[in-house]
């Protein structure tokens, strides 16, 4: 994990033989291969090295009220990262900053990232990352009369209709602020 947090990427064959000492390159992939049979890391659909997950486990502590307040009691209800709670297909998932205040109203400020993933077929009511007309935006996906249309969760802007385009990148799957 080191290696991946100072490089953002998971190391090489090459690098695995000189971070271990190993002679060969045959010993770095027999160790790779012990590591994936192990469920330690994994491979994508290209064979390149990925992590199995990027955050360790953090303990779920219970529930805590959001409307009236109740008393609390705090009781170790399991563990999860939260790999395994948003990401479904790892090589499809990525991270997008936001700009703009089109999603406002979704609770989607500027300067918040989301987590979206690829190759996801997108349901009414979904929020969607779309190239319209050769612009890139971020809007919920509906059809109207058979139509799809993007509309924005901020009443400042109109909902858009493709004219000639319509090409759906992503499904924005959670949004992450850091306060």
């Amino acid at each position: 994990m080191a290696f991946y947090e100072q490089h953002r990427r998971m190391p090489t064959y090459s690098e695995i033989m000189r971070l271990m000492g190993f002679k060969s390159k045959n010993s770095a992939y027999k160790l790779v291969n012990t590591m994936v049979e192990k469920g330690l890391i994994q491979k994508d659909t290209s064979g390149k090295i990925v992590p199995r997950q990027l955050t360790l486990p953090v303990r779920v502590l219970g529930t805590v009220e959001a409307g009236f307040p109740s008393p609390a009691e705090e009781e170790l209800s399991d563990t999860m990262t939260l790999d395994e709670y948003l990401i479904e297909k790892r090589e499809a998932t990525f991270l997008l900053k936001v700009s703009g205040d089109s999603m406002f109203d979704a609770g989607i400020m500027p300067g918040d990232l989301v987590l979206v993933e690829r190759g996801k077929d997108p349901k009414a009511g979904d929020i969607v990352i779309a190239e319209v007309d050769h612009e890139w935006t971020m809007k919920y996906f509906q059809k109207v009369n058979g139509q799809v249309t993007l509309v924005a969760a901020n009443k400042k802007y109109p909902p858009i209709v493709p004219k000639d385009e319509l090409k759906i990148a992503a499904v924005v799957k959670a949004v992450v602020r850091k306060y």
